[in-house]
């Protein structure tokens, strides 16, 4: 393939899981005439999707690169997954995007699963349209499609197109702007034909609703609607443009990926409408020379690839960049990406994606500049990562490799997160959902080969007791030669929750010299990390009120021992009791499932804190409450089937709880029976 520009304007494919934005992708290349067949996602045939974890899911799980040139201009495409799990991936792209299009379900009542992405895309003040799939199947009418999209934008939803029906399907559509009717054809361009008779007065009037809402921003047009003056086309072509650019109002267009329905009239619209590169630099507050990174990849052939978008200036291989930090590097190879497919470029323009080599000092969500002073990370909203397992390696010889990897694997997927809990011995990791992880895993597996088993991690226990009581703890040892002796009173007491351990000595006399005191101290920590219930104990006061020592036998490690002795009898006679770690939950969910989510909660023993509206979302409410750690599991998947896979969740550490009764007993069973 010969070495060529980009071009300037990039697009974001957006939208719930399903509703086929890769199918999309695939339909804009091929009526672009990049390539000859439109793939399939459904026959593992097309050019995003492409990695085995994709096929083998049926469905995207990372970010996809792709890119057509259409009438002389130049676009490149993110292709964003759906679903919840793999979202954060394409955050970052959309961010740098020019444009967005939501690619949403005829079925109005699926219409609120677009939601989170409209709102997101107004809150970052993105200009998007919506692209109605799969309407050549729609059941419902689209006038009732729109009234259930509206309350989910911040701003007016436009009607660009009625359909055309031949009975109950859509076989075509007519344009309001261009006030023509257009018959579709399978794999073709679509045909231009008569309005018909029984939609000229729906025409005229819809038409007009469209005029109306363009008027809102435009005193012109507004006047001449005012005095039955018909505007020219360059007007309200300009117009849709600008409310576009601006994001006064969204355009909704309709069609079938899969068909080629209505593709080409939406790559007019990105043609006449998708601002240029400059509006996105402006938005992010990019500079001279500048390059946003938005995706980091292992893996392939090449090694690490920085996928970047370019502002302000070319960008050629060898230039020399500086990280936000003050790193200073030298770009290596660009390349230009076709799904997983490179293509070496010498020079990127203006506007472009590229992905480069060797910029391993910069990760996603950083810029290059050609000076240390570089814009903020642009500001995105990524899924909580709640979904939880503890992973062992199968082969112990790959636990070495299994930190590398998790390495990598974190540094692509940004609601990805590992880390070594040392008081639990887990290696744990931790996701969006368990539809994340199991890709996770698989992809840990396939790329480099270490296979681990993953298993729910366990809850951090505590424990601690209700009453004070004094404890002699003596260590004797005679085995020939010098023995060992030790021997302590301590006394234990009870500390208000969350005050940890303290210990203090009231040592008169010198009972125990104080040489071997800090020893005492260590005997004691040692009892606590395992107490009679078998869990860490908390919240205690020790003080070291007397004991006695030999001239010969003591020594550190005897008054270690009998400092444990002492800390071990002592807790099993202050009435000790469990306690397990509670979260404080933030959930947001539509108001619809509200009552369903607080039902859930109350099952789980669920604490509610209140609930209220949810800011700046229309029929949304925002749930506090506080839930046992040990309730969180499976929780997710609750939610997401209570509320039509909206609902979401934020968790953080509160307190620790008392727990009794039969949970408390099934606890400590599970704990002290026999491994």
């Amino acid at each position: 393939m010969p070495e060529r520009s980009l071009g300037s304007r990039t697009v974001a494919l957006v939208g719930p899981g399903g509703s086929g934005k890769t199918t999309l992708a695939e339909a804009l290349l091929h009526a672009a005439g990049t390539i000859d067949r439109q793939g399939s996602v459904d026959s593992g045939t097309s050019i995003g999707d492409s990695s085995a974890e994709a096929r083998a899911r049926g469905g995207s799980t990372e970010l996809n690169l792709l890119r057509f040139d259409y009438l002389g201009d130049g676009f490149t495409l993110l292709d964003c997954p759906g679903s919840a799990g793999f979202a954060a991936d394409g955050a970052l792209g959309v961010a740098v995007a020019d444009i967005a299009i939501v690619v949403v379900d005829p079925d109005p009542e699926r219409a609120a699963l677009a939601e989170p992405m409209l709102r997101q895309l107004d809150a970052q003040s993105i200009p998007h349209l919506i692209f109605v799939n799969k309407a050549d199947q729609a059941r419902g009418s689209m006038r009732d499609l729109l009234e259930a999209l509206q309350p989910l934008s911040g701003e007016p939803l436009i009607a660009r197109q009625i359909p055309i029906r031949d009975g109950e399907r859509i076989s075509g559509f007519v344009d309001l702007a261009l006030e023509r009717a257009y018959q579709y054809r399978p794999g073709k361009p679509s045909e231009l034909a008569e309005i018909p008779t029984e939609l000229v007065e729906r025409e005229a009037k819809d038409r007009f609703r469209m005029l109306e809402q363009l008027a809102d921003h435009d005193e012109v047009l507004l006047e001449q609607l005012l005095m039955d003056e018909p505007p020219d086309l360059p007007t309200v072509l300009a117009d849709l443009a600008r409310e576009t650019r601006d994001t006064l109002a969204i355009s909704v267009l309709f069609g079938s990926a899969l068909n080629g329905f209505g593709v080409r009239r939406l790559l007019k619209a990105l043609r006449h409408e998708a601002p240029p590169a400059d509006k996105a630099a402006e938005r992010l507050g990019a500079e001279q020379g500048c390059a946003s990174v938005f995706k980091v990849s292992h893996g392939g052939a090449l090694g690490r690839l920085a996928f970047a978008r370019v502002f302000g200036a070319p960008l050629e291989e060898g230039t020399e960049l500086s990280t936000a930090a003050g790193d200073s590097i030298r770009v290596g190879a660009l390349f230009a990406m076709q799904g997983e497919k490179a293509n070496k470029l010498r020079r990127a323009e203006i506007g472009d994606v590229v992905a480069i080599a060797k910029a391993d000092a910069v990760g996603a969500g950083e810029w290059l500049g050609a000076a240390a002073s570089t814009p903020p990370a642009p500001e995105v909203d990524l899924p909580a990562s709640n979904h939880v397992l503890a992973i062992t390696t199968r082969e112990r010889k790959d636990d070495v490799r299994l930190s590398a990897a998790l390495h990598k694997l974190v540094e692509e997927d940004r609601s990805l997160r590992w880390e070594q809990d040392e008081a639990l011995h887990e290696t744990r990791l931790s996701g969006v959902n368990d539809e994340h992880l199991a890709v996770t895993l698989a992809r840990l597996k396939r790329r480099y080969g270490v296979a681990v088993d993953a298993r729910s991690p366990a809850v951090g226990y505590k424990e601690s007791i209700r009453k004070s009581v004094t404890q002699r703890g003596r260590h004797k040892k005679q085995s020939g030669g010098h023995g060992q002796f030790g021997d302590v009173v301590i006394e234990l007491a009870p500390l208000p929750a969350g005050e940890g351990f303290r210990f203090q000595e009231r040592i008169t006399g010198g009972a125990v010299p104080k040489q071997w005191i800090p020893a005492v101290e260590q005997g004691v920590r040692d009892a606590m990390t395992k107490g009679p219930l078998g869990f860490p104990v908390v919240d205690v006061a020790v003080t070291l009120i007397d004991g006695s020592y030999h001239s010969v036998d003591s020594s550190e490690l005897a008054f270690r021992t009998a400092g444990r002795i002492a800390m071990s009898e002592a807790l099993a006679a202050a009435a000790p009791h469990l306690l397990e770690p509670v979260q404080r939950l933030v959930i947001m969910c539509p108001g619809s499932a509200t009552s369903r989510v607080t039902s859930a909660l109350a099952s789980r023993r669920g604490q509610m804190l209140g609930i209220a509206p949810r800011e700046g979302w229309s029929r949304w409410d925002r749930i506090e409450a506080m839930l046992p750690e040990a309730e969180l599991r499976g929780l997710d998947a609750e939610l997401r089937s209570l509320s039509h896979g909206l609902a979401s969740y934020t968790a953080a550490y509160d307190h620790l709880a008392e727990l009794n009764g039969k949970l408390a007993e099934d606890v400590v069973h599970r704990e002290l029976e026999p491994a």
